[in-house]
């Protein structure tokens, strides 16, 4: 049966991701209300500058008073698209201090205090649901969270920052230099005017975190995560990836040990195959590849931010939190039985792919491979090109590894630096997905 009396819903922050949101309970409120079996009803729109004029949103919901919205006491659920760690904590364990179950969009946030937040939930049997903070509108977390559940991840490697692939793709693409694809990107509402967060890898790494702790069942915090930016990936870099059949993609990797005692997470670029599914990925698109013991590799793809595309996510954990409070239960919550600890990146077993400007003179690619060979690493492949440079002559010396654990792999290129005949590290790339 159909229940007449509304579910209402609080709606915290009301920008870009919030306003979308608005609009579809609005416009889509006949088709929620017959899923959901029951009405929804935005309650009331949480914001800092209550002036700035909001269509399609009644002025008389809208208040700066965000705690004392939730603490009115008609509230069902709380919609958290804040961003940030204060005043979004804070506001969410009000909420759930007085029964309100939360929808958040809030990477950030979860990737930071997610265990606590988790545990919040748990203490007072309410749904914290987040689909939206980890890869916009591709369904992702509940599927890991639920259909794979019986199953065991052992990978997760994709690209999670629609930004970055922009900006990477642009290079591949055109030939573009890091500043003009990122001066394109911004142009384009892609870039943020400080993109600090995208380029450099703290938001990947923040839903790098989320993943990893759904995938291995266990908590990984923020600072667990080895993170490296992409503003120093070149036009050489491409050019060099392209001689192997490969791209560049900023990716985040997520994996169990072998013997499955540890886990590691990262963000780094990386180049891969051209073979490989999320090579192909373009633009500001998203793609994630889950390699599972049983169901095997499956691929996740679609738009990862934006106002709707974010939005369709929020709202699709709105209505299974909403279908929650009817039935009187809860979805699932933290699984973090496993307890696994997160090793170093220096255990991550890896290839490099390294650029060294060198003395061009007969005996150096003795003295480099014998630099590898005392670190254990074994070499793939070299290719040198000599050329002048003004003054004497220097060749471009490319090495390609085999794989090897990054601790021994970076131990290599400090020594190499040290060595008379090296002038330089032009680059170094990580090789993945092979």
């Amino acid at each position: 049966m159909m229940r007449t009396r509304p579910l209402k819903v609080a709606l915290l922050g009301c920008g870009v991701v919030g306003s979308e949101v608005a609009r579809i309970m609005t416009t889509h409120a006949d088709d929620l209300t017959q899923r959901i079996g029951a009405p929804v009803e935005l309650a009331g729109v949480a914001v800092r500058r209550p002036s700035k004029v909001r269509e399609g949103i009644d002025p008389a919901l809208v208040t700066t008073d965000a705690t004392a919205l939730l603490k009115r006491g008609d509230i069902d659920i709380a919609i958290e698209v804040i961003g940030g760690i204060e005043p979004a904590r804070t506001l969410i364990t009000t909420a759930f201090e007085h029964g309100i179950s939360v929808v958040s969009a809030n990477k950030a946030l979860l990737a930071q205090d997610g265990a606590a937040l988790h545990a919040a939930a748990e203490q007072h049997g309410l749904d914290l649901y987040y689909e939206a903070a980890v890869a916009g509108a591709i369904p992702l977390v509940r599927p890991m969270r639920e259909s794979l559940a019986g199953d065991k991840i052992n990978r997760v490697m994709g690209i999670v920052n629609g930004t970055t692939n922009f900006i990477l793709d642009k290079m591949d693409s055109t030939g573009a230099g890091y500043q003009e694809a990122l001066d394109e990107a911004t142009a384009l509402g892609y870039a943020e005017a400080d993109p600090t967060a995208d380029v450099e890898g703290y938001d990947a790494a923040a839903k790098a975190a989320i993943l990893a702790g759904i995938a291995f069942h266990t908590r990984v915090r923020l600072d667990d995560v080895y993170r490296e930016g992409m503003t120093e990936v070149s036009a050489a870099d491409f050019a060099s990836a392209k001689r192997m059949g490969c791209t560049i993609k900023l990716l985040a990797i997520l994996e169990r040990a072998a013997d499955g005692r540890s886990v590691t997470a990262r963000v780094h670029p990386a180049m891969i195959p051209l073979s490989h599914p999320l090579a192909s990925v373009r633009e500001a698109y998203n793609a994630v590849f889950v390699e599972a013991e049983a169901a095997g590799r499956l691929m996740f793809y679609g738009p990862g931010a934006g106002g709707a595309p974010t939005a369709s996510a929020v709202l699709g954990d709105l209505v299974a939190v909403a279908r929650n409070k009817l039935a009187e239960a809860t979805g699932p919550g933290e699984s973090a039985y496993t307890q696994l600890p997160v090793s170093p990146m220096g255990d991550v077993v890896t290839r490099y792919h390294i650029s060294l400007d060198v003395a061009d003179k007969p005996g150096v690619l003795a003295q480099v491979a014998t630099t590898f060979a005392e670190h254990g690493v074994s070499i793939d492949t070299v290719r040198q090109q000599g050329r002048p440079d003004g003054v004497g002559k220097e060749a471009s010396l490319v090495v390609v590894t085999h794989r090897a654990p990054d601790a021994a792999l970076s131990g290599t290129v400090e020594a190499l630096r040290n060595l008379d005949t090296v002038r330089g590290v032009a680059s170094i790339m990580r090789v993945e997905g092979e």
